[in-house]
């Protein structure tokens, strides 16, 4: 939510058919997320990178999740990058017992 998103488009090698990444992949389970990242950590993260976040809990903060240009450079034998976009406004479900 806080990070670069892509489109990609894969190149047909035969070793990766029928698999494909669809994200970065976490870095950490949603408990170590909920144990370690903050509310603030979380949202002056995204304030730095100019994000505005409706909704969201903390498991799926940014800071969980691998960083995705190591992702992107991983498979640059598999894809190529037709486009990247920076997010502006994340709208995501709201934390349980909220509103």
């Amino acid at each position: 939510m806080g990070d670069a998103g892509y489109v990609v488009r894969g190149r047909g090698v035969g070793s990766s058919l029928n698999s494909a990444s669809h994200g970065a992949g976490r870095l950490m389970s949603r408990r170590a997320a909920l144990d370690s990242i903050s509310r603030s950590s979380r949202d002056e993260y995204l304030k730095q990178r100019g994000v505005t976040l409706l909704g969201g809990g903390l498991d799926e903060s940014p800071q969980a999740y691998k960083p995705i240009e190591k992702i992107i450079a991983a498979q640059q034998e598999l894809v190529d990058v037709l486009g990247k976009f920076t997010p502006r406004i994340v709208r995501m479900a709201d934390e349980a017992g909220e509103f």
